[in-house]
């Protein structure tokens, strides 16, 4: 038996940040691969109509909206469209959208530091609590999920990038901490799932992981 034969997420849907390119855009297609409605932003319009018409030509459930998820206001205008999307109901939360600095911290000001904290961090935590009431209606088994995006910078340090590694710690510590609050509440959506690595039979993402990271290091 196939492994899209064993795995199937038909009728479930699922948002995903930062989902015009890199590892966001692997996600995209595998969720709505195996079957999920999808949608996803990014910043870009264009980079996101491009997208829009492949996954069309190809059959794939994805819709997509204009968002920059360091701005409070258009966090929840992205919830709000979710909303309208899926009839108020959301199975999957991926928070993956983010930026890297490469600059030695001595080097970096507080408006880039603050920059980062509002696009790698701050939506992490807006955004599960945005959705929290449609991740409560979820219909897959197990009940909703949220995936936070984390890094291996934000368990150890590379030299250049100490911004962006305190951005990723404090996810892997935010995923912790609402897994454990979820649990304790009884709530259908929790956040026990949400991992640096992605625990799915998910080999697009990987491969592209693995290039992305092979890319990083030849370059450093």
């Amino acid at each position: 038996m196939s492994r899209e034969a064993r795995w199937s997420l038909a009728g479930a849907t699922a948002l995903v940040t930062g989902g015009s390119k890199g590892i966001g855009h692997a996600i995209v297609e595998e969720l709505a691969g195996h079957g999920a409605r999808v949608h996803t932003c990014a910043r870009s319009a264009a980079e996101l109509e491009e997208c829009r018409r492949r996954w069309e030509a190809r059959g794939l459930p994805v819709t997509v909206s204009v968002c920059d998820v360091s701005l409070r206001a258009q966090r929840e205008q992205l919830v709000e469209t979710v909303k309208q999307v899926f009839d108020a109901k959301l199975d999957i939360l991926v928070n993956n959208a983010a930026q890297a600095l490469a600059k030695a911290a001595v080097e970096c000001t507080s408006e880039e530091y603050t920059h980062l904290m509002s696009t790698n961090l701050e939506p992490c935590f807006h955004l599960s609590k945005l959705t929290h009431p449609l991740l409560l209606g979820a219909s897959i088994a197990g009940g909703g999920s949220i995936v936070n995006i984390s890094s291996i910078g934000g368990t150890l340090g590379f030299p250049g990038y100490a911004l962006y590694g305190i951005t990723k710690g404090r996810t892997r510590h935010f995923r912790e901490g609402v897994g454990e609050g979820s649990d304790a509440a009884g709530r259908r959506a929790r956040g026990r799932g949400c991992s640096g690595v992605i625990p799915l039979h998910a080999s697009g993402i990987l491969r592209h992981w693995a290039g992305h990271h092979r890319r990083w290091w030849s370059n450093n």
